[in-house]
């Protein structure tokens, strides 16, 4: 039997050559770490893009604008609380001759219904604008149905028919509003010119400002039955538009007929 004696220097070998094979097995590693981390890096990436732009692709959206070729706009009117500038709103578009969205509230429909009929009489469109003006993104469908069922009872009450378009109360929504919406009937309209009529520091100036420097075929307009500067402001902006060339119209007229898409950015195109 052979007798093998390890000295202390053999030990203090055999110690650094276990110590460079370690140090080799640790370089090699992280090298391969490296494309290993990018390649997650990227995948992750990737992953994000797709929650993100590519789902936001498939969002549903209402329209915010029509694609058209004509010089057709649309004015619409959110009439949620009072009632003082109604009357000079509908004399000045029968001045010119002129046709509105008015999005009502039920509750102001309950308050002010001579309103309701002189809107209807004048040939003026009517898109429901809710019973009492929530928050729909907190609504359940049941709930949603109850609020668009509410508001027709008491229209239909006053003028004998329904509403076709829909536009949601502080302009929210999510998939679920628009899909349930969609399933009731109605198609969901937002805008893509806002006045901002309901800030008392906006002056008369720059809401036409604001709006002149973004008109364009197949936009829809946002103001308010209340707004602060409506008086000042809403003569100008018709009769600018109307010597433009731009002509106004429901939201019922603008929209296309036939078979439609709603691109990422709201607009309504042909399908």
């Amino acid at each position: 039997m052979r007798i093998f004696v390890i000295t202390k220097r053999t030990l203090i070998i055999a110690a650094i050559i276990i110590a460079a094979v370690i140090t080799a097995l640790i370089v090699v590693l992280s090298l391969r770490d490296v494309p290993v981390r990018a390649a997650s890096s990227e995948m992750f990436e990737v992953e994000e893009y797709e929650l993100t732009v590519l789902a936001g692709k498939k969002r549903e959206l209402p329209v915010y604008s029509v694609e058209r070729n004509d010089m057709k706009i649309a004015l619409t009117i959110d009439a949620a609380w009072e009632d003082d500038k109604t009357e000079f709103i509908l004399d000045t578009m029968a001045k010119h001759d002129i046709k509105a969205t008015f999005f009502l509230c039920g509750f102001w429909v309950e308050k002010y219904p001579a309103k309701v009929k002189a809107i209807h009489e004048a040939g003026h469109e009517i898109g429901n604008h809710t019973a009492t003006h929530p928050h729909m993104n907190k609504l359940s469908a049941q709930q949603i149905e109850k609020e668009i069922e509410d508001f027709e009872a008491k229209l239909e009450k006053i003028i004998g028919s329904r509403c076709k378009n829909f536009r949601a109360p502080y302009g929210e929504y999510n998939d679920f509003v628009i899909t349930t919406m969609r399933s009731l009937g109605y198609e969901v309209l937002q805008w893509d010119i806002d006045t901002i009529d309901w800030r008392e520091e906006r002056s008369a100036q720059t809401i036409l400002d604001t709006v002149f420097t973004k008109l364009h075929p197949g936009c829809i307009i946002l103001c308010h039955n209340n707004g602060y500067k409506i008086k000042e402001y809403l003569p100008a902006l018709i009769e600018k538009a109307l010597a433009d060339g731009y002509e106004f119209v429901t939201i019922q007229e603008l929209l296309l007929e036939g078979d439609t898409m709603i691109d990422v950015n709201g607009v309504q195109k042909k399908g």
